[in-house]
């Protein structure tokens, strides 16, 4: 799959306040080592980097598109192309950092605890996940799939709810942390423009399906998922669309 900065980066705003938000309970007051995964455009990494002046920054993500973003940015950081899931650090890392990115990996039993094996002891694992799955978003866009000339196509693609539980993290990582704080925030998002929703899905969880399609049944496919949400998030009389939007969040220090 493709990424597209441009796109990704149509709500900023909205995709980077999570990322404050997770830095925000991260209580490490010196770093020499942190690295940034699904680091993206580079925007939650220019956080770490302001956050941390004298420590080296690594910036880890599959898409070279996103990389080449992150790289015109300015961010003191070094940028390296790799897959998440495989990505091993050459020594032990004082926080490993990743906003709106590991609901992309399968089999989180595995990765995290070998995430918290990277660290230096007393080092932070700070996670942030979308757990938006249910919400008319993400559950029109697989009625959708399933219904139409696409659906022997898509229809498993979009069967993607991979963030579990909170409990099932706690007893996840509990073992591994000598302090573990795991929280939700549902944020309201308050977007312009028409079709404002579907906007928001292009940069994500829609990008897969339509790659997925030749480009007149992509247009077919995504027309039929606009209506839908036209009527699950109707504009307001201020021209406004409203989309509450859930996420997980996960801040382990290592024992």
């Amino acid at each position: 799959m493709s990424w597209n900065p441009e796109c990704y980066l149509a709500f900023g705003d909205e995709r980077t306040r999570p990322a404050i938000d997770l830095l925000a309970r991260v209580l490490l007051r010196q770093a020499r080592l942190v690295a940034d995964l699904g680091c993206g455009p580079g925007n939650s990494t220019r956080l770490l980097a302001e956050r941390w002046p004298e420590a080296a920054v690594i910036g880890v993500d599959q898409s070279a598109a996103m990389l080449a973003k992150a790289q015109a940015s300015g961010v003191r950081a070094s940028w390296i192309e790799a897959d998440v899931a495989t990505w091993v650090s050459g020594r032990p890392l004082d926080l490993i950092y990743s906003n709106a990115a590991l609901h992309w990996l399968f089999d989180h039993a595995t990765l995290l605890p070998r995430l918290m094996g990277q660290l230096r002891a007393g080092g932070v694992l700070a996670v942030q996940m979308p757990r938006n799955f249910e919400a008319p978003s993400h559950a029109l866009l697989r009625e959708t799939a399933r219904r139409g000339p696409w659906a022997d196509r898509i229809a498993a693609i979009s069967d993607w709810r991979p963030v579990a539980a909170p409990d099932f993290y706690y007893r996840l990582l509990a073992a591994h942390a000598s302090a573990l704080d795991i929280w939700e925030t549902e944020y309201l998002h308050v977007l312009d423009g028409d079709d404002a929703v579907l906007n928001w899905t292009r940069g994500t969880s829609l990008r897969p399906l339509v790659q997925a399609l030749d480009a007149d049944t992509a247009a077919a496919f995504e027309a039929a998922y606009a209506a839908r949400l036209r009527e699950a998030y109707p504009k307001g009389a201020d021209g406004r669309t409203l989309l509450p939007f859930r996420r997980l969040f996960m801040v382990a220090q290592r024992q």
